[in-house]
């Protein structure tokens, strides 16, 4: 980066980074149909592969905070070009690895990192600076609402690539894309240096020690956790667990996920939307309490194609609409020179979740054949989340060296 680098547009950083993001989104969200295939062609339980996921997403978690710093630092660019690389690394890695505890921790290191330098965590920074401060909720909106497009778009896609090609040739098809896709998307997300020295002047170490010791930051990693818990168990679970209850056909599970993706677009967007108007603590615990809700309602209906269909558009609407709102109150509270890192570090909460909420599905489904337990705990984790997020202060931090001002 220089500083005679040009600042990108609005428009420019919401299209590239919406490309990076629906192929980031897209792809992580339909690992779960390889489930099978893989146990089966390896002898595994689905234990094994439900640990590669689990340890998938602690690792993108883990990654977060400092390719977010990176992006901060460095600029988005070269950090999108470093996850693109490592993304395609991991989508070959599980194609070819059969030793399960190197599939394990290959899966992890590799897509982890792939993810946090491609997702969320790391674009939410360009984002933020780029974006006017009336336009930041509504701009997070657009870009998680590209997320939730990618997992509509890329579900039927990799399903249909699975049945044709086989499932190890389709992991080297996307593995291809991934990086054909992202690495030109990435020279569209350069920012000039100069844009890094606005605003405090804090270091990294005195911005993360802020934040730690705000007690909303605090709540909003607790509800994140919460999040991650719910939506990475529905993902990488609900395929399996709908042929367990009698549905065989794998295109119900493919439609479910795909219909979470639609309704998402429109959840995400408005959540963006109406997060510019009203307290976005209000906002963030209606969706929670709002999952709660619908996980229940489909647990004790009569299951059946449709109902699952009802299922995935009810909780499409409210799945990755915590994003924008949480992001947005982080930018609204400590500005946005440090907003990757700091997003990172929630979103280390969040994929701390991640891991719990996978991992504890395929463990209790080992040890008592159905997912009953984990149901339970998303519900009760939903309730916990919509309580925690109410006394969120959402005004800015009025910082020491303003005050003396």
């Amino acid at each position: 980066m220089t500083t005679t680098a040009r600042a990108p547009s609005l428009k420019t950083v919401l299209i590239a980074s919406g490309v990076i993001l629906t192929l980031a989104m897209g792809v992580r969200h339909g690992l779960g149909f390889w489930m099978q295939p893989i146990s089966q062609a390896n002898g595994w339980t689905r234990e094994t592969f439900s640990l590669a996921m689990a340890m998938q997403n602690l690792m993108w978690g883990l990654f977060g905070p400092f390719a977010g710093m990176a992006a901060d630092r460095f600029g988005t660019m070269r950090v999108v070009i470093v996850g693109a690389v490592s993304y395609m690394l991991g989508l070959v890695w599980m194609a070819v690895v059969t030793q399960p505890t190197l599939f394990i921790v290959g899966t992890g290191v590799f897509v982890g990192l792939g993810l946090a330098c491609t997702a969320f965590g790391a674009i939410s920074g360009i984002i933020g600076r780029t974006a006017a401060p009336e336009q930041r909720s509504w701009a997070f909106g657009m870009s998680s609402a590209a997320g939730s497009f990618g997992q509509f778009m890329m579900m039927p896609v990799e399903q249909h690539l699975i049945d044709a090609l086989g499932w190890q040739n389709a992991f080297y098809l996307l593995a291809a894309l991934l990086v054909l896709a992202m690495i030109p998307m990435a020279f569209y997300l350069r920012e000039p240096a100069v844009a890094h020295g606005a605003g405090p002047r804090q270091s990294i170490r005195e911005a993360a020690g802020e934040a730690l010791a705000n007690r909303s930051f605090l709540y909003l990693m607790a509800g994140y956790f919460v999040c991650g818990f719910q939506v990475v168990f529905i993902a990488v679970h609900l395929p399996a667990y709908l042929k367990d209850q009698g549905l065989m056909n794998p295109n119900i599970g493919v439609t479910a996920l795909a219909l979470i993706g639609l309704f998402n677009i429109f959840g995400s967007y408005y959540a963006g939307k109406l997060g510019g108007r009203l307290p976005k603590r209000y906002l963030l615990s209606s969706i929670y309490i709002s999952r709660a809700v619908v996980i229940g309602l489909f647990l004790l209906a009569p299951l059946s194609s449709w109902s699952v269909y009802v299922f995935a558009a009810a909780m499409g609407l409210i799945w990755l609409s915590t994003v924008p709102l949480t992001n947005g109150i982080i930018a609204g509270i400590f500005g946005v020179k440090h907003l990757s890192m700091l997003a990172g570090m929630v979103f280390f909460s969040h994929q701390l979740g991640s891991f719990l909420g996978v991992w504890l599905g395929g463990y209790l489904y080992a040890r008592q054949g159905n997912y009953d337990t984990v149901w339970a705990i998303t519900i009760a984790l939903g309730v916990m989340a919509a309580l925690i997020n109410l006394p969120i202060n959402e005004r800015t931090l009025v910082r020491a060296e303003l005050k003396a001002a």
